[in-house]
């Protein structure tokens, strides 16, 4: 029965979220901060599925700045989006234009719609990111493991974000949200998910044959952030961590 109200419920506030957003976005299309404001939204949506959501470390100071976030399923949307500070957009995969009422939002709101099957075309759409940072003083928040984990912890990171840093010559900064596999819309409570924005990382100094090395820097201290996260989580929602 709890499975069933929470998933009406989440049906109706995603159409309504999205046609209001619409709205807003046809008022001012494509403005910087149109990405924050929706995102809130979806971020207030989290109690609603028994969760408890921590929103911690830096949330941006005006400097444009890449964002690489852990991408784990469709819960982020309730997640990491509390995390998204003003003049920020995200880059997501362009099937997602497709989805009714919020791909057309996600479109509008100034997102950054990026071509993975096509490797020239998503070449391109690095650069434009990179003129965007610079040009626009713009953020952008990047998963760079192209893929939901689900539950397979931190897959291996693709160097797309880290070439727009490069080329834009901005800090990345980390975003890692601990372990939300375990939430089950059909469970009262599904406990706490911590979103901990980490310091930056300096990008320069880096040439675009290093990305590689700076790739594996970044997902390093992500990997073992993410691994203190889980059993600080753990603790705060009164579970007691698996034995290895």
């Amino acid at each position: 029965m709890l499975l069933l109200l929470r998933s009406l419920t989440l049906a109706l506030l995603l159409v309504l979220v999205s046609t209001l957003g619409l709205v807003l976005c046809l008022l001012r299309p494509f403005h910087r901060n149109n990405v924050h404001y929706t995102a809130k939204v979806f971020g207030a949506v989290a109690p609603i599925l028994g969760l408890k959501v921590i929103h911690r470390g830096r949330r941006g100071d005006g400097e444009p700045v890449v964002y690489v976030g852990n991408h784990q399923n469709n819960f982020d949307l309730f997640t990491h989006t509390g995390s998204v500070p003003k003049g920020t957009v995200s880059m997501g995969k362009t099937s997602l234009k497709w989805i009714p009422f919020f791909g057309q939002l996600y479109w509008l709101t100034g997102n950054i719609l990026i071509d993975r099957g096509n490797r020239s075309k998503a070449v391109r759409t690095l650069k434009q990111a990179a003129e965007k940072i610079r040009g626009k003083s713009l953020s952008v928040w990047i998963f760079p493991e192209g893929t939901r984990s689900r539950g397979r912890g931190l897959l291996p990171f693709k160097t797309g974000a880290f070439h727009t840093a490069i080329q834009a010559g901005v800090p990345i900064v980390p975003v890692i949200a601990s372990d939300q596999q375990t939430i089950n819309l059909n469970r009262r409570n599904n406990g706490v998910v911590i979103v901990e924005t980490l310091e930056p990382i300096c990008t320069k100094g880096y040439s675009k044959e290093q990305v590689r090395e700076l790739a594996e820097e970044v997902y390093n201290r992500m990997k073992q952030r993410l691994e203190e996260l889980n059993c600080e989580a753990m603790r705060l929602a009164g579970a007691k961590p698996a034995l290895a």
